[in-house]
């Protein structure tokens, strides 16, 4: 697999268990005692989608990562009749996870990208979350309206295009093996113009790793999204990142998102950048990270500390 989406080795594995018993699969990073960072990814992905962000901050943090329910290394939901696919799901399994790697009023950095960030949204009224996030980044997401808002259907907005963009992103259809046209298509799809095919190549392999029954039972929940209700009781401090070429969660979703939480810390646009962010643009998520660790949990990377030394 390409090094943009391989975490560092020595990472030290738990299991945290959900409130209906799932197994999340959990790795962590880092320092023990080091200012944590908690990763959460999105639809399709699992914790080697950060691995640049994991790369970067191990050094002088604590970074959690895990596979949400029915990715990587996380079983897929046993419940019947798709009770385990749900926000409140989502919501219980980052509690458990908070619950299961942070001390007592330990506070971290909350970092989600697309179904991750919905997942922070989902779990804002909880009391894990208000109990141990310090601030968050909500990185290439949105709320609501989801394939309503979508451009991977290029056509103009209307039902037509939603009921087409539902289609799309809930088809039970296998994704095949990787190679030059599913790499195309998902690089349309889910990624800028300007991606390199390393970055292409590892996205797609992580993407087509995802279980089909995964896949389509989180599109069920994403496809009928409304957390605008959590994302107003989302008070601690909140950056907002999103590429300008997002077809999946585009700009206007940041814009809501902007609006309507209570603690907005500002929004980045990453231009050219198309929704994989972390992957299309490691270095600028990480800079977001790394100015929240800095400004709520008070930590300077190895550079800064070294600055600060010889002045």
């Amino acid at each position: 697999m390409s090094r943009h989406l391989t975490p560092l080795p020595g990472s030290r594995a738990l299991t945290a268990v959900s409130a209906d018993g799932a197994r999340i699969h959990v790795e962590v990073y880092g320092p023990e005692g080091a200012p944590p960072v908690v990763l959460a990814h999105g639809w399709t992905c699992s914790i080697g989608f950060w691995a640049e962000q994991i790369r970067a901050l191990a050094a002088d943090h604590r970074v959690i990562a895990y596979d949400q329910r029915g990715h990587g290394r996380s079983p897929a939901p046993e419940a019947t009749g798709g009770a385990g696919y749900s926000t409140t799901a989502l919501a219980d399994d980052l509690e458990a996870v908070l619950a299961a790697t942070l001390g007592p009023g330990e506070r971290a950095v909350l970092a989600g990208h697309s179904m991750g960030g919905m997942t922070i949204m989902a779990a804002a009224g909880r009391p894990g979350l208000r109990r141990h996030a310090a601030a968050v980044l909500l990185c290439s997401t949105g709320a609501s309206r989801l394939t309503d808002e979508s451009t991977v259907v290029p056509l103009r907005p209307g039902r037509l295009r939603s009921r087409l963009t539902a289609a799309v992103l809930g088809s039970k259809a296998p994704l095949g093996p990787v190679n030059a046209v599913s790499k195309k298509v998902l690089r349309y799809a889910t990624m800028g113009p300007g991606s390199t095919p390393d970055r292409v190549e590892a996205c797609a392999r992580i993407v087509h790793a995802c279980p089909r029954g995964a896949r389509y039972g989180w599109s069920q929940v994403l496809a009928g999204l409304d957390l605008e209700a959590g994302l107003r009781e989302l008070r601690v401090p909140t950056a907002v990142l999103v590429g300008t070429a997002d077809r999946l969660t585009p700009p206007v979703h940041s814009e809501v998102l902007a609006a309507a939480l209570p603690h907005c810390t500002g929004v980045v646009r990453l231009a050219g950048m198309g929704h994989m962010t972390p992957v299309e643009a490691p270095e600028a998520v990480t800079a977001q990270i790394r100015e929240l660790t800095l400004t709520y949990l008070g930590v300077k990377s190895g550079e800064q500390e070294k600055e600060r030394e010889q002045a």
